[in-house]
């Protein structure tokens, strides 16, 4: 039906049955992040936050044309998303490094990169569009891997913590009481006092 063309000279051919299987398996959430999008933009107005789709807990990795069909529909429905959390290969659990092949993910993380920055320059899609990596603290085998693609594509990315792991440790500390205590009141008055720097968002 069509194609793409990435940066490395390579294009993605788009059938008709790449557009069915792919809408079948995800244009009802992008239609429900339309719905949540549009009533958040109501109570909070348009440009106060910071929307992002994720898609990574699905069974499978979505390939280079998923994304792309995925991206034109979170267009189509007026999402000016700046992150996109796809799945990616391996294992991100939460408070350990990552599990499985840092040079296919590597390849992965290249592959993605590129339907991205198609999507920014055909769909008109916020120019800071970022690749998302959900629970990608402690994932420290795969950062250099992160830090390349970033820099060939001139791009960012937004690497959201396991978050819970940490918040456990602080309530550990806290229950403990004498230091722990004092010290996870230190991190909390910290924290709250940087508040705005640390919630606002990252150049690209």
């Amino acid at each position: 039906m069509g194609a793409f063309n990435c940066k490395e000279r390579r294009a993605f051919q788009i059938t008709q049955e790449n557009l069915r299987q792919t809408a079948q398996k995800y244009l009802t959430a992008v239609k429900k992040a339309g719905e949540v999008y549009r009533t958040i933009e109501k109570a909070k107005g348009k440009g106060n936050f910071i929307p992002e789709v994720s898609m990574d807990e699905t069974d499978s990795a979505q390939s280079p044309v998923e994304l792309l069909i995925i991206l034109a529909a979170i267009a189509d429905e007026g999402i000016p998303v700046q992150t996109i959390a796809p799945r990616f290969s391996g294992r991100f659990n939460k408070g350990v490094d990552y599990i499985g092949d840092v040079t296919q993910l590597s390849a992965s993380l290249r592959l993605t990169s590129r339907p991205i920055a198609y999507a920014v320059e055909h769909f008109g899609l916020p120019e800071n569009l970022k690749l998302s990596v959900h629970s990608g603290s402690d994932k420290f085998s795969i950062y250099p891997a992160i830090h390349a693609t970033m820099k060939k594509f001139n791009a960012g990315v937004h690497l959201k913590t396991a978050g819970t792991t940490w918040l456990e440790e602080l309530i550990g500390l806290a229950e403990a009481g004498g230091e722990g205590l004092a010290l996870a009141k230190e991190i909390y008055a910290e924290a709250y006092a940087h508040r705005e720097e640390l919630c606002a968002p990252t150049p690209r």
